[in-house]
């Protein structure tokens, strides 16, 4: 018979064998991260996806993700879907494609979703918005009805097309734009590139807006003077629009767009161009917006989050702001006078390209990495 001091070594090396088959892989488990307020742990839910940009959370739980070349899909039960049909055709190169997508206010009941892109025209590409209806029955998923419900005027251009989508309280539209590399444009009230605009869901000017007539400015037109809006969201508390947007070298900017003013790209910029020659006329002249917040040097910032999610409440009211330049995710916090300071830089190198930054229903964010193999990445409360 086995000696006691045999069976206890048995018994620990199968107590030891089970351990590591049913312990998670360190992929699986997901990465633990250190943050100044909250430890946070980092699953990557997907990969495989080209440049994927934006991202929006179906009443059932699943997300429907874009892909800078043109594709929509599905992610459900640790899957991704096949790119869906019906998606209108985009100009993709550059910085141009597919970019935003957004549910419509009355989504469970229509299906109806909102798109942002380049699309192509006989001088260039434009930044453009489509709507749609996804349809989901034993044919498979599918977007249905997709028509273009506004277009900006094509002219040549090959980059810094914006484009976020975020719905008002009332479920119009909020839809940023870039000057398309071409910065007087951004100082063109009939233009469109440059700009924030402001429409209906059937791409008519929204109620509000500064110029309904015509006259001074595009009727679908907020406000001017933006170089290129990779961000933006709606206050939870207030119901105000926030955006992040481009400088050059510094300058990157944290604006809460108004009807009818202008911020000042290219006549005023806390950046210098990228040879280092001076923009514009300075930091500030009358008649043009300052920012609330700017960076320099930039960390070219694109998704925002305004957080006011459940699972980290430490940082609620916090904005959570995606960084390319810089692969990290910065946090920024408002004092009772509404100034605004960055607060803490995390993950930093961790991911790569941070393209947009979501908060869950559950209140976890989510990241789209903007790599040739980008991820969707869970960020949650590790315990």
């Amino acid at each position: 018979m086995p000696s006691n001091h045999a069976q206890f070594v048995r018994s620990a090396l199968a107590a030891a064998l089970l351990l590591l088959i049913t312990m998670p892989s360190t992929e699986a488990a997901g990465k633990v991260f250190n943050t100044e307020k909250v430890k946070v742990r980092a699953e990557v839910l997907a990969d495989g996806l080209t440049h994927p940009w934006g991202l929006d959370f179906l009443p059932d739980g699943t997300v429907i993700v874009t892909e800078r070349p043109g594709r929509v899909r599905l992610f459900s039960e640790g899957r991704l879907s096949d790119p869906l049909p019906g998606v209108p055709k985009v100009l993709s190169g550059s910085q141009g494609g597919l970019l935003d997508v957004t549910l419509a206010k009355d989504f469970a009941r229509t299906g109806t979703l909102f798109l942002s892109f380049t699309e192509g025209g006989p001088s260039g590409g434009g930044t453009a918005v489509a709507r749609a209806r996804l349809v989901r029955d034993d044919r498979g998923a599918r977007l249905e009805d997709t028509k273009i419900i506004f277009s900006v005027k094509k002219k040549t251009g090959t980059h810094q097309y914006g484009s976020r989508i975020v719905l008002d309280r009332d479920g119009n539209l909020f839809v940023t734009t870039g000057d398309a590399g071409q910065p007087k444009r951004a100082q063109d009230p009939f233009d469109g590139q440059g700009s924030v605009l402001h429409m209906t869901p059937d791409g008519a000017p929204a109620p509000g807006n500064p110029w309904p007539d015509g006259k001074k400015g595009l009727p679908q037109i907020w406000s001017i003077g933006h170089r290129n809006i990779d961000g933006a969201a709606l206050d939870p508390a207030t119901g105000r629009l926030w955006t992040v947007e481009h400088g050059a070298r510094g300058g990157d900017e944290i604006n809460q767009p108004q009807a009818g003013r202008n911020y000042g790209w290219p006549v005023i910029s806390y950046g210098v161009n990228y040879d280092g020659t001076k923009i514009g006329i300075g930091t500030a002249a009358p008649g043009y917006e300052q920012p609330k917040f700017y960076w320099d040097p930039s960390i070219a910032p694109s998704g925002l989050a305004i957080y006011d999610g459940r699972m980290f409440p430490e940082w609620k009211g916090d904005f959570i702001v995606g960084a390319l330049k810089f692969q990290l995710v910065s946090r920024l916090k408002r004092d009772a006078s509404g100034k605004i300071a960055e607060v803490e830089r995390m993950f930093k190198g961790a991911f790569g390209r941070i393209r947009d930054v979501n908060v869950a229903p559950d209140g976890s964010i989510w990241l789209l990495t903007d790599e040739d193999n980008g991820e969707i990445i869970r960020l949650s409360r590790a315990e």
